[in-house]
């Protein structure tokens, strides 16, 4: 940690955390303020599963981004599970000590979980801003004021972005209004640092990552990754990681005919991680069953679900 003079030359610091729904972006919206891949990322609500760090440095200040799951109502199968009443105690920790929050939202679309999501920010008393993603699938872009309008009305934002995280549009006012959301005070991160969190836990949302792409239609919610081994060896990463299902029948669509499935998952992984981690990675997978680990509190204590 750099230990500067408080304040110097009017240097900023501070965390904000960022809530909403899921499935609106946020992930994508941190990695984006980062500069690198901190969050993982795919078109299923819920990948987001843990509180997660991003450190974004700019020569202004510094900003400590707390992504988190998706906030939800508690109804319906998932909603009910262990897993989701832990995903959601994640979400609402992650507003425990932090200077302001963005509420991201999807353009063109607000719903009883956005309401939720505001009213929670709402009742912490920390500033909020209010972040537009995806405006670029707005075709009309004259819709976008209608809306912003009934958004707005009788809520009260620090200040209002639209933007794309995916294609990093409307990004460097966004930064500008959250650094002045922050107190004067020196870095609380290096500069290199991007995240609090250890290579072994990467590795494993990395791999959690490619099992909600390729198999989000079939098992959304049934897989959770334990890295069980991660070693370096003379400048090789030698990782050994199990992918939990629940049931035996999940085995089989994890693995697919002949092994293939599981390949192709391990293969992206792979070179995901030696980007990440700027080495060269010997990646290991074995499928096994726990049944019914997601609504298993032991399980999912053990499998480091417990924030």
């Amino acid at each position: 940690m750099n230990t500067q003079t408080p304040g110097k030359d009017g240097h900023r610091s501070g965390s904000i955390a960022v809530i909403g729904r899921p499935n609106v972006g946020k992930s994508t919206l941190t990695n984006a303020l980062v500069g690198s891949k901190v969050s993982i990322v795919s078109n299923r609500p819920q990948t987001t599963r843990h509180r997660l760090l991003g450190i974004a440095t700019f020569p202004e200040g510094q900003i400590a981004l707390v992504d988190t799951p998706g906030l939800h109502k508690q109804e319906g199968k998932f909603s009910a599970s262990a897993m989701s009443k832990v995903m959601n105690r994640a979400a609402r920790g992650a507003l425990e000590d932090v200077d302001a929050a963005v509420l991201v939202i999807e353009a063109g679309r607000w719903d009883e979980a956005d309401t939720l999501a505001y009213n929670v920010l709402s009742d912490t008393g920390i500033p909020v801003m209010l972040v537009v993603n995806k405006v670029d699938q707005i075709k009309a872009k004259a819709e976008l004021l209608p809306f912003l309008s009934k958004v707005t009305e009788e809520r009260t934002f620090a200040s209002v972005h639209l933007v794309s995280a995916l294609k990093r549009n409307g990004l460097e006012q966004l930064v500008k209004d959250m650094l002045a959301l922050l107190p004067e005070a020196p870095p609380m991160f290096g500069e290199d640092e991007i995240t609090d969190r250890s290579q072994r836990f990467m590795a494993g949302e990395l791999l959690r990552e490619q099992l909600m792409r390729q198999l989000g239609n079939e098992l959304p919610y049934a897989t959770t990754v334990e890295i069980e081994r991660f070693a370096e060896e003379e400048g090789l990463l030698r990782i050994g990681a199990v992918i939990w299902v629940e049931r035996e029948s999940q085995k089989s669509i994890v693995i697919g005919k002949g092994g293939a499935r599981l390949k192709e998952i391990g293969s992206k992984a792979r070179l995901q991680m030696e980007r990440m981690f700027d080495a060269k990675v010997f990646l290991e997978t074995w499928v096994r069953v726990r049944e019914g680990w997601s609504g298993d509190a032991a399980a999912l204590k053990a499998f480091g679900y417990n924030e």
